[in-house]
C-alpha cells in the first residue's frame, strides 16, 4: 500500500527573528563593555615591547607581525571596521609624518628598520597603529576633554620615547632638545587624534 506524502511545512522567518540574529551578529563584534579599556591597555603594551625590544634586538619585523595580528583582531571584534579602520589609517599617517620630521631635523635617531635616510623606521608606524586602537576604547574617556589630553600627551609621549631610548630602540639628539620638541608635539597630536577616533568611531555601533 503506497504511503501518503508528507506535506511540507513552510518555513517562514518572521522580522523579529531576522532583527535577534542581526543583533546578535553586532554584539559578538563588540568589545567588552566593563574590561575593554583594560583588556586595550595590556595588550598595546604587549605590541609596544614587541616593537621596541624587536627594534632593540635588529629584528624590527617580529613587532610588526605581533601589532598586525592585534590590529586584525581588533577590526574583527568592533561593530563597524570599516570606520575603524580609516580611522586606524589617518592616525598612522599623521604619525608617520610627525615622526619623520624628527628624524629629518636629527632629533630622533634609530639603529634600524629605516627605509629612506629622512624617513622614521617602519616599525615605528607599527606602534602608532597599536596607539590608534586604544584611542576609541582605553582613551576613549579623553574624548571632550582637549585640555586635559594636551597635558598627558606632553607628559607621557616624552616617557614613553625615553623609556624606548633605554631600551636601545631611540636616541636623542641633543636629549634636552629632542623631549622638549616631544611634548610639545604630543601636546597637539593627541587631542587632533582623539577628535579624528570621535569622527571616525568604529566601536560605536551606529
Amino acid at each position: 500500500m503506497p504511503r501518503e506524502p508528507v506535506p511540507k511545512q513552510k518555513v517562514s522567518v518572521s522580522a523579529a527573528d531576522t532583527e535577534v540574529a542581526t543583533s546578535a551578529t553586532s554584539a559578538s563584534r563588540t568589545p567588552p563593555g566593563k574590561w575593554t579599556g583594560l583588556i586595550y591597555f595590556v595588550i598595546s603594551q604587549i605590541g609596544w615591547f614587541a616593537c621596541v625590544l624587536g627594534a632593540a634586538h635588529g629584528v624590527p619585523s617580529i613587532g610588526v607581525a605581533v601589532t598586525l595580528a592585534i590590529v586584525i583582531w581588533h577590526l574583527l571584534r568592533v561593530p563597524r571596521p570599516r570606520c575603524e579602520l580609516k580611522m586606524l589609517l589617518a592616525v598612522i599617517a599623521i604619525g608617520g609624518v610627525w615622526e619623520s620630521a624628527l628624524v629629518d631635523l636629527g632629533l630622533l635617531t634609530y639603529p634600524n628598520g629605516i627605509l629612506l635616510p629622512w624617513t622614521a623606521p617602519y616599525w615605528m608606524l607599527a606602534l602608532w597603529a597599536l596607539f590608534a586602537i586604544t584611542l576609541n576604547t582605553t582613551f576613549n574617556w579623553l574624548k571632550g576633554r582637549p585640555l586635559l589630553a594636551a597635558i598627558l600627551g606632553a607628559l607621557c609621549g616624552p616617557m614613553s620615547f625615553s623609556a624606548g631610548a633605554r631600551l636601545g630602540a631611540v636616541q636623542f639628539h641633543p636629549p634636552q632638545l629632542a623631549l622638549l620638541a616631544l611634548a610639545i608635539g604630543w601636546a597637539m597630536l593627541i587631542p587632533a587624534v582623539l577628535a579624528i577616533a570621535n569622527h571616525w568611531d568604529g566601536t560605536r555601533s551606529s
